[in-house]
């Protein structure tokens, strides 16, 4: 019986989260670590790629023993991971020949000014941007004296996995491949192309294989474990919500708020603003694809008001503050801390707060910032060309009540938040237990599935409007240069 638990390894920008889940899908146990980020420059992010490695040991040793399971006792596991995130490593040793550059990172930006970017964009969905891989990848690559042939590139899913199986599988999946700017997403093959643009020799990039199904035996303290499912941590947690059929949609809350809606079977041009990008899917199943947007300050915007200007002392004040207002009294807050993601694509917006008056107060300003968030959120969504029947949410932000209101109140469809918050490592659970044969069907999931709090739209069209009008004259001011 205990051989039908999975081991689900969610791998973050912040930390390393490790479940212990069950064929209910219900989480026996969870352990945490935080990792280190190195800014070696201005723009620069990096991580130990050995330290990511050493906290998914410690993280998965925790969870088992509070879990009381043994290694032996685990049906298989699951990997999700942090994306664009680049290592490359020695064949030989498995020694990284440089620290991990990390998705946030920003020193190849120059670079991406010289690159075709409609080619980019036809063939991978992305835009032109130094937050993927391949630019990162040149950049090592330009530094390292050893052949291509002696080294080893991948993602983080590539790298644990590596280290899994002792260098037996270099693989990565879709999902994260889709996200290397190396990838001619209609094919779901290495482009070549794009390969000769940024000097990569096909012989130093990973295998591609599906997202759910058995992919060799990973050693998790000296048991052999069979390792059945990958997928990045946004398309994991599209899985993990259930959002299986076209026009399904969900939004995290986090740091940033990363909106992904299921754009079916057909490859398509993206729309405006936003990426395509692949989905994860069941064994079997055919190549999906997803619309996503990046919003780059959700809850990053609240630490703001908690560290920066210091005017609340926890993130949880939020939503009390917020609802002893009636309304932001024409304060419009647009939290572009650190650049306009999707849909506008600014890295040089900035943050801006108007509409203050004498009778301000810190109330309003709150607001004004919870609703900034659920205002990006929607500027996403309504990119997106197809109906949404409503929006799973999750993230930490997913619990503030007033924002998931006002949200559905912008979009007029119900807002459905998870009753786990792990939604990325239950994806990355639901994957492997699938390919395991734990569930016959994504049905059966479906039937797994615990939602929490719902919130159906309660504002009118004229106010959704109004506010929408004060928020796009705002965003246009946050813009204007000089």
């Amino acid at each position: 019986m205990l051989r039908r638990v999975i081991l689900a390894i969610d791998q973050g920008t912040t930390g390393t989260t490790c479940l212990v889940v069950d064929e209910e899908l219900r989480i026996r146990a969870r352990a945490y670590r935080e990792i280190r980020q190195y800014f070696p420059q201005p723009g620069w992010v990096e991580h130990d790629p050995e330290e990511i490695w050493g906290s998914v040991l410690e993280t998965a040793q925790e969870a088992l023993a509070a879990a009381r399971i043994r290694p032996a006792d685990l049906g298989g596991i699951g990997i999700t991971n942090q994306r664009e995130t680049t290592i490359v490593w020695d064949r030989r040793t498995g020694r990284p020949v440089y620290p991990a550059i990390v998705w946030q990172d920003r020193r190849t930006a120059d670079r991406c000014r010289s690159i075709p970017a409609d080619l980019v964009r036809r063939r991978t969905g992305l835009l032109l941007d130094p937050y993927f891989s391949a630019t990162k990848l040149e950049w090592i690559l330009e530094r390292c004296s050893q052949a291509q042939g002696e080294l080893a590139f991948g993602t983080v899913d590539s790298w644990l996995i590596w280290k899994l199986t002792a260098g037996a599988s270099h693989v990565t999946d879709p999902t994260n491949a889709s996200r290397t700017m190396l990838l001619d997403l209609e094919t779901l093959t290495w482009d070549q192309e794009l390969l000769e643009l940024f000097g990569v020799e096909p012989e130093l990039l990973p295998e591609i294989v599906p997202p759910s199904g058995v992919l060799g035996e990973g050693r998790l303290f000296g048991t052999e474990v069979p390792l059945a499912g990958i997928a990045g941590d946004q398309q994991a947690s599209l899985f993990g919500h259930g959002c299986f059929t076209d026009g399904d949609a969900k939004a995290t809350y986090g740091t940033g708020a990363f909106v992904l809606v299921n754009a079916g079977t057909a490859f398509d041009s993206p729309p405006d603003g936003l990426l395509r990008t692949a989905a994860a899917v069941a064994p079997g199943a055919s190549a999906q694809y997803a619309c996503e947007g990046a919003v780059l300050a959700a809850g990053a915007a609240i630490q703001w008001l908690r560290d920066g200007l210091q005017i609340i002392a926890d993130a949880s004040e939020s939503e009390r503050l917020a609802k002893q207002v009636e309304s932001t009294e024409g304060v419009v807050f647009v939290p572009a801390l650190s650049g306009l993601g999707s849909p506008h694509w600014d890295p040089e917006a900035r943050g801006l707060v108007c509409g203050i008056t004498r009778g301000t107060t810190r109330a309003h300003l709150v607001r004004a910032a919870l609703e900034g968030i659920a205002l990006q959120v929607a500027d996403v969504l309504d990119c997106y060309p197809g109906a949404l029947a409503g929006l799973r949410a999750d993230g930490g932000a997913a619990r503030n009540a007033f924002l998931m209101q006002f949200q559905a109140d912008l979009l007029g469809v119900p807002v459905e938040v998870a009753a786990d918050t792990d939604m990325t490592a239950l994806g990355a659970a639901s994957l492997a237990g699938l390919a395991l044969g734990l569930w016959p069907d994504v049905t059966a999931l479906k039937a797994r599935a615990r939602r929490g709090a719902r919130y159906e739209p309660a504002m009118s069209r004229d106010e959704v409007e109004s506010r929408k009008f004060a928020w796009h004259t705002a965003l246009r001011r946050t813009r204007e240069r000089g």
